[in-house]
């Protein structure tokens, strides 16, 4: 196990913003992490839990307490017929992981190429992109339970994924230390039916096409909205999407959808979601709601090449980027009667 006191946690971030934790601790075992989540339970300090940085906004004062570093990177694998059984710690970037999939002709992931971040942190949000989650390739996930003080394990189907979602996130109890995944031994990728990408690809939809030419075709199209990290590309200083795309019920769409007649606004392409819910897209509530892209808040910007992504600039602050997001939020509200919720998260202290 590696400490240290006094940590900036900014350069662990992909925003680049906040103070610094008390202590950080990366743990290779899991007789390491029990032990780091004891010696602060016992003391009553606080502890969070950090992968990629990719998803998380850091406050100005930092952390008061132990931020935890999962720093597994091993992989296994294991054949059991056609299906193969891979189980990653939780530490490794996922890119590497995607990557390796690609390679190895393990079908399930390649929609998912170009996303920050780490594997232990990917159930958790239960991350997704152009028709994939990697819930639907989740064998089961391995952590450590903080309430019961012991480790347990949850199939894919006890995890109870949903969009941007999972029990993990809902309970937020659990330390993922290690992931297994279920891949089809395939050079074709999983049935496409996202449009983007299908055109992209010039298939049509629900074709399929080889995983090399798909996850190259997915960070081609996040390159140009600048959601692949890229030190020469100042919009990819972000979270990604800073708003999850709003998921309305039957009426809440007939509302919506009388809104819209009522200013005389065309519908936005929708997509179907869970049972007779309806998901719309933020980017486009975002830009009818007369902001636009590369418009300035400060220290941060409205990416120029993605309305959902909101870009630092250098100098800010977390407090002024949760202004910035506020303002969008009441903007959105005021004109469509829809609340954005925030996808990154807020560190803040909770007691182990």
């Amino acid at each position: 196990m590696k400490s240290a006191t006094s940590v900036p946690l900014a350069p662990m971030t992909t925003l680049g913003l906040g103070g610094r934790a008390s202590r950080v601790d990366e743990v290779l075992s899991e007789a390491d992490l029990a032990a780091v989540v004891r010696r602060c339970r016992d003391a009553g300090e606080p502890l969070a839990v950090v992968g990629g940085g990719s998803n998380l906004i850091v406050p100005d004062e930092g952390f008061p307490g132990t931020v935890l570093r999962v720093a597994d990177r091993s992989l296994r694998v294991a054949r059991e017929g056609e299906d193969v059984l891979v189980s990653v710690g939780g530490g490794m970037p996922w890119g590497d992981l995607v990557a390796r999939a690609v390679e190895e002709g393990w079908s399930g992931l390649e929609c998912l190429a170009g996303i920050p971040g780490s594997v232990g942190a990917a159930p958790i949000q239960n991350i997704g992109a152009y028709g994939q989650e990697v819930g639907e390739s989740i064998a089961a996930v391995h952590f450590f339970d903080r309430r019961r003080d012991a480790f347990d394990s949850w199939s894919g189907e006890t995890c109870a994924f949903a969009y941007r979602d999972s029990r993990f996130k809902r309970e937020g109890h659990a330390i993922v230390h290690r992931v297994d995944f279920r891949f089809r031994a395939e050079v074709l990728s999983k049935p496409l039916r996202y449009a983007e990408l299908t055109g992209a690809l010039g298939v049509a939809s629900g074709a399929r096409a080889p995983l090399r030419e798909v996850a190259e075709t997915v960070v081609a199209l996040r390159r140009k909205k600048g959601m692949v990290l890229d030190a020469g590309d100042p919009d990819s200083r972000s979270a990604g999407s800073f708003f999850v795309n709003p998921i309305l019920t039957a009426r809440e769409l007939a509302d919506f959808r009388q809104r819209l007649a009522s200013a005389g606004l065309p519908d936005p392409t929708f997509f179907p979601a869970d049972g007779d819910r309806t998901k719309v897209p933020a980017a486009w509530l975002i830009e009818k709601a007369g902001f636009v892209k590369g418009q300035e808040f400060g220290h941060f910007r409205i990416s120029t090449k993605h309305a959902l992504a909101l870009v630092h600039l250098g100098g800010g602050s977390s407090h002024e980027l949760l202004a910035a997001a506020a303002c969008i939020v009441e903007g959105v509200r005021a004109r469509f009667g829809i609340t954005l919720e925030r996808e990154p998260v807020l560190l803040v202290p909770e007691r182990a």
